[in-house]
């Protein structure tokens, strides 16, 4: 027998493909978890950022046989940009697919928690699923930080800040704090607030079921109780819900990349030099790390 009549009778005949069924469907797990923010603190344990996400997001809707993309989401929220960067990315996507003629379902599902920035992200799914003790919502704004006001000079360091402009020093860590200055973030934090109110406004309609007095308060609920008040869809968890909906489909897990130090909770090497010869900026690479630790702590996590 010939080369060639070897690779003819490898061959598959006319319908034997269909004999043995079709490829399976592919449903896309990316999973978000850890805090948002562009900057990865010391002691974080993972952080979210467009940056971080975009390969993981861009390989999941890459797939041919793609039946449903899922966000699974594991975070007490951060910074309101990124945030807001992520989920636009993911419903770019989401149309991009949908132009080509092959529309695919965005789910998300909410680990232990989905808070502030985390809702924000589960928001940019066509459906949002939660354990019934998952905690979601924290639909607001917060600002924190520490005063050190004469630490430097306890210690034998003089800071020098040279500016211009009237404004340009805004509450900073190191001198007391002005009226003006909380009066000048208290309002920031109000438009922030509002943009965040009209971003779930927009993506849940009139599936949200409870006053915006209530829904925009800030407040916590446990995903039971977000069922109840239209954060959510459905009470339910990954498996569950993807066995039943697609039974036949491939798991097709896509992560963020980090880097080894951060994938043991340590942050990044840069981070981990707490700012070289200054010792100002070290401090608050630490402080900044330690608020990083403290947003999954103020859920008990």
């Amino acid at each position: 027998m010939s080369v060639t009549d070897k690779l003819a009778a490898r061959l598959p005949l006319p319908g034997r493909l269909g004999e043995r069924g079709e490829r399976a469907p592919v449903v896309a797990v990316i999973r978000l978890h850890g805090v948002i923010t562009p900057n990865p603190g010391p002691t974080a344990r993972g952080a979210l950022s467009l940056h971080t996400v975009e390969t993981a997001l861009t390989r999941a809707f890459a797939h041919d046989r793609l039946a449903a993309v899922v966000l699974e989401i594991n975070s007490p929220g951060g910074s309101p940009t990124q945030s807001a960067l992520i989920a636009d990315r993911i419903i770019g996507l989401a149309k991009k697919k949908a132009h080509r003629g092959r529309p695919v379902p965005v789910l998300a599902f909410c680990e232990d928690v989905a808070a502030s920035g985390g809702y924000w992200l589960a928001c940019a799914a066509d459906e949002i699923y939660a354990h019934p003790t998952s905690l979601v919502g924290s639909i607001g704004v917060i600002s924190s930080g520490f005063g050190l006001t004469g630490l430097l000079e306890r210690i034998g360091v003089e800071r020098r800040v040279h500016a211009a402009g009237a404004h340009k020093v805004r509450l900073d860590p190191f001198s007391p704090q002005k009226a003006e200055d909380v009066e000048w973030l208290t309002g920031l934090q109000a438009d922030l607030h509002e943009q965040f109110a009209a971003w779930v406004r927009e993506r849940r309609g009139d599936r949200l079921n409870g006053s915006e007095e209530e829904l925009f308060s800030g407040e916590v609920w446990t995903g039971a109780k977000a069922r109840e008040l239209g954060l959510v869809d459905e009470v339910g968890t990954l498996r569950d819900v993807i066995s039943r909906r697609f039974p036949k489909a491939e798991i097709s897990v896509a992560e963020p990349r980090r880097n080894l130090l951060s994938r043991l909770g340590i942050g990044s090497g840069a981070n981990l030099s707490l700012g070289g010869s200054n010792p100002a900026t070290g401090l608050l690479q630490v402080i900044e790390g330690l608020e990083q630790r403290a947003m999954w702590n103020r859920f008990g996590l």
